[in-house]
């Protein structure tokens, strides 16, 4: 049982660890997207990508190593987690405070992913937001105004100037 809860704290250990990583890549995902270098955020896309990758990994170690300390308990039938599992373990102060150490900074860095995370996600919509505007002005640049022309009941004819702009004949 000990050598469980020990590799459980080492896995979220780790975890904390690609939080941290992805982090970083966070940080530097923000610059990029500020100086529009998309090439730049390509690559790091890659790399977050295989961070996110082994963070998956961890998660499914820590499920497997939650349900065999489970097991060992007789909890079988409830689902177990971190949580649970630290209240299980009064008897044993020292291993519950490390358990409780590895969970709160875990959750620590999560918190902050997410935050970041949104706040790039802010960004990217700016972003694109600003690339429509960049179209449709670049769009309304080649059309030419409708002319005041009117017919005989005093519509208007919506008549097009043609791309000189001007429509005079000689």
């Amino acid at each position: 049982m000990a050598s469980l809860v020990e590799e459980l704290v080492s896995i979220l250990k780790e975890e904390e660890h690609i939080y941290k990583v992805l982090l970083d890549y966070g940080e530097q995902k923000r610059q990029i997207l500020i100086a529009g270098d998309v090439p730049s955020l390509e690559e790091l896309t890659g790399l977050e990508q295989n961070a996110s990758d082994m963070l998956l990994s961890y998660s499914n170690k820590q499920v497997r190593v939650l349900s065999d300390i489970a097991t060992v308990l007789g909890k079988g039938e409830e689902k177990m987690t971190v949580t649970r599992l630290i209240g299980l373990l009064e008897t044993q102060p020292e291993v519950q405070k490390q358990l409780t150490a590895a969970r709160d900074a875990l959750l620590d860095s999560a918190t902050k992913m997410q935050r970041l995370n949104q706040q790039n996600e802010v960004l990217i919509r700016q972003a694109i937001e600003l690339a429509e505007f960049d179209l449709t002005l670049f769009k309304s640049m080649r059309q030419a105004p409708e002319t005041a022309n009117y017919d005989k009941n005093a519509y208007n004819t919506g008549s097009i100037l043609g791309s000189t702009g001007f429509d005079a004949k000689q």
